[in-house]
């Protein structure tokens, strides 16, 4: 009987690299989800038997296993099937954890660039004598445009989400953390809550071996010294400090212009200090660096010579340097950003930073808030037309949903040809539109 594995709405992104791991290992594997994407069809294309809906006449006691999202609502009917049937039920991080426990764990954590630093990190250890067993939030062409990498390497790179305290579940050897600024105010009651998880983190990590932090981050700052068997490496802007020994970076000449992403590399790189990986070019490897998949990527240029950028950024400190740096970059272009909140409890709870997020964009377009895990309360008190009253902005617009906004960008077009970079800025389905604006 071949072995059998469900996954519930696994068109989430590290779902589908869980997805990838079982298929290749020779299980059988299904899947449900409540939207298609092209993440969906490519995992079609792999042979994974998915629905577009949630069918519990699906489960049965054949399956080994099944793997969910905490987003889904114990009521969903497949979770109440299993429960009754008693299959053995794990989320997702507990799923990596057992995936990855005969591995000497690399996790990498923080608010922010954790799919950048992750992907360059598991990039640098594929060109490497190591290799890598990897599972990234994004997609690279490294990985043949998949979001996983599996070989016979005995070390195994993740991207450690800090929500719900997800990433407790990993006892990693190496720990690198990008930054620490408050999020996911649905779950952690304020910034030393969630700093909290980070500092129960530390405990996880295997002794005598290494954290690597953001020097430059007071929260960071706050993670030192809460273990004597563990070594810290503290990353500045220019150099790194080991056993109190400062030691310079090289210049490193990214083809990704930005400070923020020079310094994700530069996390990476100590990572190559410590498992002095043998590499005909470790530096050329992160130089090599390039766009990935919803990471300030570029789509193409539309039918009327308009750039076209997707990028999955929707934390005001993230969207604040993002827009800063594609304005640094095109100058003499005008800036049409189409931005997509994420959760409307989370946008209550950030509306003070959201004010001057937007300065560097010329035009600001909001077609809605993307609902989940939100209550009725939430969005009573939060809406569309509410952020757009509290962000600082000259010219901003409700673009009242997908279907009205398409039409924007094709009247904003007809007197804006070739002047223009065109963001989607998102959380959700936004993204969804490069399929609908012709590019070439």
């Amino acid at each position: 009987m071949n072995k059998k594995i469900y996954i519930i709405w696994i068109g989430w992104i590290l779902m589908s690299a869980i997805a990838r791991y079982y298929n290749e290992h020779w299980y059988e594997v299904l899947w449900s989800d409540s939207t298609d994407s092209e993440l969906v069809q490519s995992l079609i294309n792999e042979w994974i038997n998915i629905i577009i809906w949630a069918d519990d006449s699906r489960i049965d006691n054949s399956f080994e296993k099944i793997i969910f999202t905490e987003a889904i609502p114990q009521t969903q009917k497949e979770m109440q099937k299993a429960k009754k049937l008693w299959i053995e039920m794990m989320t997702w991080p507990q799923a990596i954890s057992m995936i990855s426990e005969d591995k000497k764990l690399i996790a990498i954590a923080g608010t922010h660039g954790k799919s950048t630093t992750t992907s360059m990190c598991s990039i640098m250890l594929k060109n490497s004598n190591l290799w890598v067993n990897a599972i990234v939030g994004t997609i690279l062409k490294e990985f043949n445009n998949k979001n996983s990498y599996f070989s016979e390497s005995k070390y195994f790179t993740v991207e450690a989400c800090e929500y719900n305290r997800s990433f407790l579940s990993y006892n990693p050897y190496i720990w690198i953390i990008t930054n620490i600024e408050i999020d996911h105010l649905d779950y952690y009651k304020d910034l030393d809550d969630y700093i909290s998880a980070f500092k129960e983190f530390i405990n996880n990590i295997k002794s005598w071996w290494y954290v690597i932090l953001n020097w430059e981050d007071e929260n960071c700052k706050k993670l030192i010294w809460l273990r004597n068997d563990i070594t810290y490496i503290e990353v500045y802007e220019n150099y790194y400090s080991l056993n109190n020994t400062k030691i310079d970076f090289p210049k490193i000449n990214m083809q990704v212009p930005w400070d923020h992403i020079l310094f994700d590399a530069k996390l990476s790189y100590t990572l190559w200090i410590i498992l002095w990986l043998q590499c005909v070019n470790i530096k050329k490897s992160l130089e090599n660096y390039n766009w990935v998949w919803r990471r300030m990527e570029f789509i193409g240029q539309t039918e009327n010579g308009n750039i076209l950028i997707s990028d999955y950024w929707h934390h005001p400190t993230e969207v604040k340097l993002t827009l800063q740096s594609i304005k640094e970059k095109y100058q003499d272009k005008t800036l049409l950003t189409i931005f997509q909140p994420h959760q409307y409890n989370r946008t209550i709870e950030l509306l003070d930073w959201f004010k001057t997020s937007f300065i560097d964009t010329d035009i600001l377009v909001i077609p809605n808030i993307y609902e989940s895990r939100d209550s009725d309360n939430d969005k009573k008190i939060m809406s569309t037309d509410i952020l757009l009253d509290n962000i600082i902005h000259d010219k901003k617009y409700n673009g009242h949903w997908l279907e009205r906004v398409i039409n924007f960008i094709k009247d904003y077009e007809v007197d804006n040809k070739s002047n223009s970079i065109i963001l989607l800025l998102w959380a959700w389905d936004v993204d969804n539109l490069r399929y609908k604006i012709k590019t070439t």
